[in-house]
C-alpha cells in the first residue's frame, strides 16, 4: 500500500507536466499542432519570461494572469487568418489556462517550450526523410563492379544500410540534444534527481515518438527508390500508370512492353496480409487495362506460402526473390510454382526482353 501511495505521489509531481504539455503542443487534431513552429515557441517563451521579469513586484496571481493572457493573445493572433485552425487553438488556450495553475507550473510550461519542444524539433529536422542519401554511392558501386549479378546486393545494401544510416543519424541527434538537456538540468540546483528523471524521460519519450513517425514515413519507400534507381541505371524508361486503374494493389513503377502493354513493378519488403488485396487485381482486371504482368520484388519472402504463390502466380504475378532464398529454391523445384518465381538477378534481363 505504501509503495502505491509513493507512486501516486511521484507521478503527481509538477514536472510530470513536461510530458503532458509537450503532447498538447504537438497534438494537431485537438490543439492545432503549434509545437512544431519554432518561431512561435520562441516568441511564447521569450514574451512570457519578459512579462515575468517586468512584473516581479506584482502579486504572483496577477503576474500569472498577465502571462496567461499574453499566451492566449499570441496563440489567437497566430490563427487570425487561419479559420480552419482557430477552433483548435482556442481549445488549446482554454486547456492551458486550466492546467497552468501557478507560477511554478508556468515555469514547467516554459521549460517544455524551450528545452523539450525546440530541441526535439531541431533534432527531428536533422534526421533524413529518406534512406537513399546513405546508399546511392554504394549501390552504384555494386552495379559498376558486379553488373546485373549485383542486383540482390544492391537491394540488400540499400535497405539495410539506408535504415542503419538513418537510425545512426537519429542516435546522433538524440545524444546531442539529451546531453544539452542534462547539462541544463544539472545547473538547476532546486531540482531533485526524481524531478530531473521525469523531465529527461519525457524528452526521450517524445523524441522517440516523433522519430518513430518519421521512421514510419521512410518505411516502404526504400525499395521503391532502389527499383527506380535500378531502372535508371540500366536505361529502362518508366511509363505512366494506366488511366483509372483502381485495383487494390500498390504498383511503384510501370514499364511499357514492346507490344504496347504494361508491366507493373511492386516493391515491398513482404506481402504480409496484403496478399488478399493484391489478389483482387486478377487476370481479367489486368487485361482490361492492358497490364501484361505484375512483377513483385520481395526481399523478405518467408511468408510467401504455396497458396499465395499459386493464387497470385495464376493471375500473372511474378515474384523476384533473393538468389540465395530458401523459398526461391523450393518454388523453382515445385511443379506448380516454378513458373511464378525468379531470382532477383534476372529482374533487369526479364524487363529488357519485354521492352525490346
Amino acid at each position: 500500500m505504501a509503495i502505491k501511495q509513493d507512486f501516486i505521489k511521484h507521478v503527481e509531481k509538477k514536472w510530470d507536466n513536461v510530458y503532458w504539455f509537450s503532447r498538447m503542443l504537438i497534438n494537431n487534431d485537438k490543439y492545432g499542432g503549434v509545437g512544431k513552429e519554432n518561431d512561435l515557441l520562441t516568441r511564447i517563451a521569450s514574451s512570457l519570461r519578459l512579462v515575468q521579469e517586468d512584473n516581479e513586484g506584482l502579486d504572483a496571481t496577477e503576474s500569472l494572469a498577465l502571462q496567461k493572457q499574453s499566451l492566449k493573445n499570441i496563440l489567437i493572433d497566430r490563427v487570425k487568418n487561419a479559420p480552419a485552425r482557430q477552433q483548435r487553438i482556442e481549445k488549446l488556450t482554454v486547456d492551458l489556462d486550466k492546467y497552468i495553475t501557478s507560477q511554478e507550473v508556468m515555469e514547467v510550461f516554459l521549460l517544455t517550450c524551450e528545452n523539450i519542444m525546440l530541441p526535439i524539433n531541431n533534432a527531428i529536422e536533422n534526421i533524413p526523410s529518406d534512406d537513399k542519401e546513405f546508399t546511392l554511392a554504394i549501390a552504384k558501386a555494386y552495379l559498376d563492379v558486379q553488373g546485373k549479378s549485383g542486383l540482390a546486393n544492391v537491394i540488400n545494401v540499400w535497405d539495410d544500410l539506408g535504415v542503419r544510416g538513418c537510425l545512426t543519424a537519429e542516435r546522433t541527434e538524440i545524444v546531442k540534444a539529451y546531453a544539452t538537456l542534462r547539462v541544463l538540468l544539472d545547473k538547476k540546483h532546486h531540482l531533485g534527481d526524481d524531478d530531473k528523471d521525469i523531465i529527461k524521460t519525457a524528452f526521450v519519450q517524445e523524441f522517440e515518438r516523433r522519430a518513430g513517425q518519421k521512421r514510419k514515413g521512410r518505411a516502404g519507400g526504400s525499395l521503391e527508390d532502389v527499383t527506380s534507381f535500378i531502372l535508371d541505371y540500366f536505361g529502362i524508361k518508366p511509363a505512366s500508370s494506366p488511366d483509372h486503374f483502381q485495383a487494390d494493389i500498390e504498383v511503384d513503377n510501370w514499364v511499357k512492353t514492346k507490344d504496347n502493354w504494361l508491366i507493373g513493378i511492386s516493391c515491398k519488403r513482404t506481402l504480409r496480409e496484403r496478399w488478399k488485396q493484391v489478389s483482387s487485381a486478377d487476370s481479367a482486371v489486368l487485361s482490361r487495362y492492358k497490364i501484361k504482368q505484375i512483377f513483385h520484388v520481395v526481399t523478405y519472402d518467408e511468408d510467401l506460402s504455396d497458396d499465395k504463390l499459386a493464387l497470385l502466380g495464376g493471375q500473372r504475378h511474378v515474384f523476384y526473390l533473393p538468389d540465395n532464398s530458401r523459398r526461391l529454391d523450393y518454388a523453382r523445384n515445385h511443379i506448380g510454382l516454378k513458373e511464378y518465381v525468379r531470382p532477383i538477378s534476372e529482374f533487369v534481363d526479364d524487363l529488357k526482353k519485354e521492352i525490346k
